[in-house]
């Protein structure tokens, strides 16, 4: 792929960035500057590890939601791992939780392009898969935080259920060799303690509104596959930890609280659990399943690692040198909060499946607790710009109904009360005055007493690069 040259655009068209990213100043769909604070030039360059023989009939993948989390750690990989092979196109709107920090190392890749566009526009999807020549798609994007959804679900419904829409019949269109559908575990809803994993043909039954929205969207991807013959596949992983996510979820929530020295702030009785895969082991994950996965199948992403959210407290604590043998030191650094809505105790999935294809967990969760934790004590107050507004027990979120789900790019403050303009030195509008009523999904825990640093040793020496 050659050089595209820059342009300054306006509208819904997206913003086509060529390779270099470090070295020019970036410009959105509405003229706002994206800020590069530098910090990526000194972080390590994470990425999978499985390599295969190149697929003869795939050449240009795009990734949605590229500058997000776990897609992030795919675009990484697939450029630097086929660099002769694959042609990767990054396809993002740059939501709160996207930083254009997780994909500036690709800069100097002759194979990547980043282009910032919306998946629940039709025109810029169909006119990126054509000028691109599209042949794959990999779809992350979505709205993805549990406790955003029981806000406004309508932005999840918008996003994650007409934006896969849109994708899909952009794809059958101009005729897309695969489609892989990135879901979640979360679609099967709660898992009882004493049930095993559960495999692929499982009845889905989700239990708020963001895995029902992930759900439905599956819905949508196999009536493709049915109906057009459109080639399909859907992975269902556990929760996947590791670098790079953005901190309203738990593990960099509570890393980034202790290392401000506050109290975290648990939901419920914090006997809720995950399995927990580090962003490696599902990279290699995602990649076996691209170039070994079957065509109209569904493939679950395990975990041999299942952790409770008390013990998750009580190993961060020990991490950072706080005393918590007993409950009244456990609760000096600890405080209970109003749970969600509904809290599934528990997700577990059969990986049988996925291993069969050659793909197995490597990463101990002490070798990846200690990677994730060490880079965001160094990383994590830094890297997407204002994180301020995450830090209580719950998000404040506008209150929207389906008439005013609209382009992010025109109303950044409909995504919640956390700074979004901040994140990635976008300068968004001012607040409409229509917009004001912020309704919040519970009561924000006011009373966080900063804890003092205790005698033992204090851990704040980061990830050894």
């Amino acid at each position: 792929m050659s050089h595209l040259r820059r342009r300054r655009i306006s509208g819904t068209s997206p913003a086509l960035l060529p390779t270099g990213l470090a070295s020019f100043v970036q410009v959105d769909v509405e003229g706002h500057l994206f800020d590069d604070n530098g910090l990526w030039r000194e972080a390590p360059v994470f990425k999978g590890t499985t390599k295969f023989d190149p697929l003869p009939d795939m050449k240009n993948i795009l990734v949605t939601g590229g500058a997000g989390f776990i897609a992030s750690w795919v675009v990484r990989h697939l450029t630097l791992t086929y660099p002769d092979d694959y042609n990767i196109v990054c396809y993002d709107k740059l939501d709160y939780c996207a930083s254009m920090s997780n994909i500036r190392s690709l800069g100097t890749s002759n194979n990547f392009r980043f282009v910032h566009g919306d998946i629940t526009n039709p025109s810029t999807v169909r006119a990126c898969l054509v000028e691109h020549k599209i042949d794959t798609i990999l779809h992350f994007a979505a709205q993805s935080h549990v406790d955003l959804s029981f806000g406004n679900s309508y932005e999840f419904t918008n996003t994650n259920v007409f934006g896969t829409h849109v994708l899909l019949e952009s794809a059958r269109e101009v005729g897309l060799k695969r489609f892989v559908h990135i879901s979640t575990d979360e679609v099967y809803g709660e898992v009882s303690d004493d049930e095993e994993g559960l495999i692929e043909n499982t009845i889905l039954a989700p239990t708020n509104p963001y895995a029902a929205s992930k759900a439905a969207a599956e819905m949508l991807v196999n009536g493709y596959w049915k109906s057009f013959k459109l080639p399909v596949m859907i992975i269902r992983s556990n929760n996947v930890y590791g670098p790079h996510q953005y901190p309203e979820k738990v593990i960099p929530k509570f890393t980034c609280l202790l290392n401000r020295q506050q109290k975290l702030l648990l939901h419920g009785d914090g006997k809720h659990a995950r399995k927990y895969l580090y962003a490696g082991d599902a990279c290699d994950a995602f990649d076996t399943i691209l170039h070994k996965g079957t065509m109209g199948q569904v493939y679950n992403i395990p975990s041999n690692d299942e952790i409770s959210n008390l013990n998750l407290c009580s190993q961060l604590l020990d991490y950072f040198g706080y005393p918590n043998s007993t409950s009244s030191e456990f609760y000096m650094c600890v405080q209970h909060t109003q749970d969600r809505p509904f809290n599934d105790r528990r997700y577990a999935v059969d990986g049988s499946k996925l291993k069969q294809l050659g793909w197995s967990q490597k990463t101990s969760w002490e070798e990846g607790f200690k990677t994730t934790v060490g880079w965001y004590i160094k990383y994590g107050e830094t890297w997407w710009g204002d994180i301020e507004g995450v830090f209580t027990a719950f998000p404040t979120i506008t209150e929207g109904d389906v008439s005013t789900v609209e382009n992010v790019y025109e109303r950044p403050e409909r995504l919640g009360s956390i700074d979004i303009g901040r994140l990635n030195g976008v300068i968004p509008e001012e607040p409409r005055a229509e917009d004001a009523s912020d309704t919040p999904v519970h009561e924000a825990i006011e009373d966080i007493t900063p804890m003092p640093l205790p005698e033992a040793a204090h851990n704040t020496q980061g990830f050894a690069l």
